[in-house]
């Protein structure tokens, strides 16, 4: 018999309530626990998912594991005390808003012999499995990544950034393994929309954009490779591979056209819920003592260039305000 873990969840907003349904399906592991310092919505997923409701000290006393799903600003006072408590701990991305916080947490759960993992929960998806096993056995030239969307109803401390950008750092990283060479970015609409460029020292360029005020849903990454083009959607959970293209010039009805044919492959993708996928990583890593895939240090250097990023787009913005070219008609 698998011995049951119990698990509790610290804070309960727009992600932390899934946190606690997928923990109440996985198998082996019982929701014993909701904290959160807003007692109604405790109690209302508390009472959705069968669950209790604790302050966070009787909490962690009763769990042994957690995730953290508060606000950024908190997230290394509560991950300290879990660690602190012999809890293994999940902590939403963006990891910590402190760099030495960050490696003070990652030395911390080190010797205390508990798990610690960063919730990039993009990894997780089935689609990022399926783009490795491709990227294994081509020439990577060039990526581009896009995670556009509305204006978000949810109250958002973090710039868009921090806030969507930093997923697609996580996975540009992750998939290129390189230390980066080189940034720039330049942004927009007081931080909610950023373009940025990461130069890898492999030599693959990777240009990300992130958005909160576009208004249509976006999650998508391409990737130019010598002998593929690679075209994933992170929402549909699908892959298309273009091979083989073969551009041509042709004349109809006396006017020149231009066609392009090309082998398209779309590999099999098994369909799954990311946070199940992350959650049930999670569970198995505490479980057996094994690696998280999104570790302290990955999500510790997620941050950091993310945090570079909006300072270059923020020092980039006000210098071009003071540019002046003239009067176009004097050119």
């Amino acid at each position: 018999m698998t011995e049951q873990l119990a698990a509790g969840v610290v804070g309960v907003g727009s992600m932390g309530r899934h946190h606690a349904r997928v923990y109440n399906e996985i198998q082996g592991v019982e929701l014993v626990g909701i904290a959160d310092a807003d007692e109604e919505a405790a109690a209302q997923v508390a009472s959705t998912y069968g669950s209790t409701v604790y302050d966070l000290e009787t909490l962690l006393g009763t769990v042994d594991l957690v995730s953290i799903a508060v606000p950024t600003r908190y997230h290394y006072e509560v991950a300290s005390r879990a660690i602190d408590a012999g809890v293994s701990v999940l902590v939403e991305k963006p990891f910590v808003t402190d760099a030495a916080k960050g490696r003070e947490l990652i030395d911390r759960a080190e010797a205390a012999g508990v798990t610690l993992q960063v919730g990039h929960i993009e990894r997780f998806n089935p689609v990022v499995d399926v783009l490795e096993d491709v990227l294994a056995n081509v020439e990577p030239i060039a990526a581009s990544a896009r995670r556009l969307g509305p204006p978000v109803s949810r109250d958002v401390k973090d710039d868009v950034v921090m806030d969507l950008m930093i997923h697609d750092i996580d996975i540009a990283c992750s998939l290129f393994g390189d230390e980066v060479a080189g940034v720039t970015a330049i942004g927009a609409c007081d931080g909610d929309y950023t373009d940025a460029q990461i130069e890898f020292d492999g030599g693959t360029l990777c240009s990300l954009t992130a958005s909160r005020v576009t208004q249509e849903r976006i999650r998508d990454l391409s990737v130019t490779a010598r002998e593929c083009h690679v075209n994933v959607d992170f929402m549909d959970q699908s892959v298309r591979i273009y091979r083989h293209s073969d551009p041509s010039y042709h004349t109809e009805n006396g006017d020149v056209r231009y066609s392009q044919e090309s082998i398209i492959e779309r590999p099999a993708v098994d369909s799954d819920e990311p946070l199940k996928r992350e959650l049930r990583s999670f569970v198995d890593c505490v479980r057996n003592g094994s690696t998280p895939r999104t570790t302290g240090s990955d999500g510790l250097y997620a941050m950091l260039l993310a945090d570079e990023i909006s300072s270059i787009a923020d020092s980039r913005t006000l210098a071009l305000e003071e540019v002046s070219v003239g009067d176009r008609s004097t050119i």
